[in-house]
């Protein structure tokens, strides 16, 4: 599978001011494939050292932190040469093994023309657990998710249908017949999701049942891996967030609706663990007077998106072959959609930051009003509304274009692609292309106003 985080290894490593790298992300997103694969492709040798597999090479790094030292090691056990410019030496969960990470930091001061990487999973419990820092200012970040819906077009062998997406003008619809292909392929999308495991199993058999069993797998690993790491006082209330986070999603996120047994001050911990592993993403209430939207969020009003939308579905025990029957985009009220939207918004914002969403919200006793989602584009801050089917009222963004004088309005839909005014609207499959159809349209816009971009 080719993964946009790819592109970004490239400059990494092409980069006069690298610093060791930390892939970060939740178990099973593909991030030891993608960079074993990225190894191979670019490097004489991949030296990878996989701290789960093989236990023996924590103890490398039980004394001196010294980068020749650790690398004589290494390649002893490892039976290769490490050879700065043409080896990429790499870390395979680096949570195991906390001094490896605090060891990037030497690598990055004496020696820089090594190329170094290290990635894990949960890496926040480990670290928690170790009561240890990160070598701040000495690494640098890439995040990665499942496969976006552009990601799994081109893992499907869908690339005419990847490219109609990419080519396609700012304005104007798509072909029909076209549209109703695209719409069909993100169903199976939202059934299967993004986790690469249950996107191969469909690949190779194509039935929705094997990929619900991966599904479940998956989750089940991840249960495991918080009795691993987080403490035996928190395992429970983790446990509890992730199983109803992924049926909260879409409403305002209430801690009594998890545990009405439990401290709040338990349960946001939970959450706050979860949110750094990858695993949750809040969505911050926010105002839409200006920008950046984290000045003005809400660390108490939010809502929530889960990591993938396959995993939120089997979670809520929906299985693939009643949801491959039915209007998946009709379940739990909409909830998958925004879902969707909110997960490709995350993986397609710059991997090297911890990515943010918002949403505005507007409470009174006559007039409540709420947009699902808050984009930034250039200087402006924009509504953004999810529809499940292909029409819907729109009265709570036209009040925020209204209120805050905002250029442009965005409806996600089931609806084909058209630009009227201050209102665009998209369809779900066209998520990835969002960025640059906003750019086209706001400096159109600015250019005729006689206004900066």
């Amino acid at each position: 599978m080719n993964r946009t985080i790819e592109r970004h290894l490239v400059l990494w490593k092409d980069s006069p001011n690298r610093q060791p790298l930390l892939v970060r992300g939740a178990r099973q997103v593909g991030k030891s494939f993608s960079v074993e694969k990225f190894g191979k492709e670019h490097f004489q040798d991949c030296v990878t050292v996989d701290f789960d597999l093989y236990p023996q090479f924590v103890d490398c790094f039980s004394g001196s932190l010294e980068p020749a030292k650790l690398c004589t090691a290494i390649s002893v056990i490892a039976g290769k040469e490490i050879v700065p410019g043409k080896t990429l030496l790499f870390f395979d969960e680096i949570q195991q093994c906390p001094r490896a990470i605090m060891a990037l930091r030497y690598f990055f001061e004496k020696l820089p023309a090594l190329h170094v990487i290290g990635a894990g999973s949960l890496l926040e419990f480990a670290l928690s657990a170790e009561e240890m820092r990160m070598p701040v200012g000495r690494v640098q970040y890439l995040f990665m998710y499942p496969l976006t819906f552009a990601e799994f077009l081109e893992a499907a062998g869908q690339q005419p249908a990847l490219r109609s997406i990419s080519d396609h003008k700012t304005d104007g619809a798509y072909p029909e017949p076209v549209h109703e292909h695209l719409l069909s392929l993100v169903k199976v999308y939202l059934t299967i999701g993004g986790m690469p495991a249950v996107i191969k199993e469909y690949i190779n058999s194509g039935t929705m049942v094997s990929c619900g069993r991966i599904q479940a797998s998956i989750a089940m690993t991840y249960r495991d891996d918080f009795g691993k790491y987080a403490a035996k006082t928190r395992i429970l209330h983790m446990q509890n967030v992730f199983a109803m986070v992924p049926k909260m999603v879409g409403r305002k996120f209430k801690y009594s609706h998890v545990d009405d047994t439990a401290h709040a001050r338990e349960l946001k911990e939970a959450l706050e663990l979860l949110e750094k592993a990858g695993v949750v993403y809040r969505v911050k209430q926010a105002g839409g007077s200006g920008l950046p939207l984290e000045a003005g969020a809400s660390e108490r009003n939010f809502k929530v998106v889960f990591l993938d939308v396959g995993l939120m579905q089997n979670l809520c025990g929906l299985s693939g072959e009643l949801l491959a029957a039915s209007d998946v985009l009709a379940v739990h009220a909409g909830a998958v959609a925004e879902q969707f939207v909110g997960q490709e918004l995350i993986a397609n914002a710059d991997p090297s930051v911890r990515p943010g969403l918002y949403y505005w919200a507007r409470e009174a006793r006559t007039s409540n009003a709420e947009v699902d989602y808050l984009l930034s584009s250039g200087s402006h801050v924009l509504p953004l509304e999810v529809k499940a089917g292909k029409s819907g009222t729109l009265r709570s963004l036209h009040l925020f274009l209204q209120e805050y004088k905002a250029p442009l309005g965005v409806r996600v839909s089931q609806a084909n692609q058209q630009h009227d005014n201050t209102l665009l609207s998209i369809p779900l499959y066209a998520l990835n292309s969002l960025a640059k159809t906003l750019q086209a349209i706001l400096s159109s816009a600015d250019s005729l106003a006689g206004k900066p971009g």
